[in-house]
């Protein structure tokens, strides 16, 4: 005997029309020519390298990935790449008077003085302290090496003279976790590239992002979202959850936004899979060679 369906649903169903299928995620493999993905080493070179050195930045460059550095001024004005607030972990043998001050508190002549690679491993003994225009004069007339310029102390007009002197405007991405920074830079060199990253809990990150929409993410080429509580074997399987990814990365692709995300500690190809399953198109990460890799496997897929 044929069922009718219940009068209800045939009234709900006028009022409201057909439901909406599934909405289908473009894939990051559609958009997104493999050698154009964007892998951003953290502070350099991940977690095996020594920080912010020319050495490792060169590693990065050689290896086709973008390094980060963490940007400071010296006591007497000069732009170097160092990310701590004192010299106990990067330089420890420092001497003892000098441990606790900042970048900020010290020449260049004093910096220079500092091994900031033996602390990773003896064989990386000797590595210094680079100055901003050394690196900068490695990328000039080197389209493909760019360089995150994670802010730290700077005087934005000092910096912009030197992208501009250097020729590197569409080369440097410059990074920072407040989105007013961004809109100043962008009005001193309009062809950088730019990256507003962000942590925290998902209700704090809908605020945030909800705020940025408001203003059309003004002056944002490139958003970057820290991924925390990573376990696949859970539902939700990490934080901020896929579903809040899903949202924002239609947002993000509508305006032509890079979307990229930092997951903490992580190294199983599988959660990388998933992520770009989700939305995703750009990493940050501490171990750029595995991520490289499993982002090989999963354009692999395709083929």
């Amino acid at each position: 005997m044929k069922r009718s369906l219940p009068l209800c649903f045939v009234v709900l169903s006028t009022l409201i029309g057909p439901l909406p299928a599934a909405e289908t995620i473009p894939n990051v493999r559609d958009r997104v020519p493999l050698e154009k993905f964007v892998i951003q080493a953290h502070r350099g070179g991940g977690a095996h390298l020594p920080e912010n050195t020319l050495e490792t930045f060169r590693w990065a460059w050689a290896l086709g990935i973008v390094p980060e550095a963490d940007i400071r001024l010296s006591q007497d004005g000069v732009l170097v790449a160092f990310h701590d607030n004192h010299f106990k972990r990067l330089a420890p043998g420092a001497p003892e008077s000098l441990k606790s001050k900042k970048v900020e508190q010290l020449t260049y002549d004093q910096l220079r003085q500092l091994d900031v690679g033996a602390y990773r491993d003896k064989k990386f003994a000797g590595q210094r302290i680079p100055r901003l225009e050394t690196v900068f004069a490695e990328m000039q007339d080197q389209p493909d090496r760019w360089l995150y310029l994670d802010i730290k102390t700077v005087s934005l007009d000092r910096l912009a003279e030197l992208v501009d002197r250097y020729g590197l405007a569409r080369q440097v991405i410059f990074t920072s976790s407040k989105p007013d920074l961004l809109v100043q830079w962008k009005t001193r060199v309009p062809e950088s590239m730019t990256l507003l990253w962000m942590g925290g809990s998902e209700e704090k990150l809908r605020r945030r992002i909800a705020a940025l929409e408001q203003n059309d993410f003004q002056a944002i080429t490139s958003l970057q979202i820290h991924i925390n509580q990573i376990d696949l074997s859970n539902n939700p399987p990490y934080q901020p959850s896929p579903a809040f990814l899903h949202a924002v990365g239609k947002k993000l692709r509508s305006r032509g936004i890079t979307f990229q995300v930092l997951p903490w500690k992580e190294t199983d190809p599988r959660v990388f899979h998933r992520l770009m399953d989700d939305g995703v198109e750009s990493f940050a990460t501490d171990e750029p060679k595995k991520v490289k890799e499993a982002i090989k496997a999963y354009y692999k897929k395709k083929q």
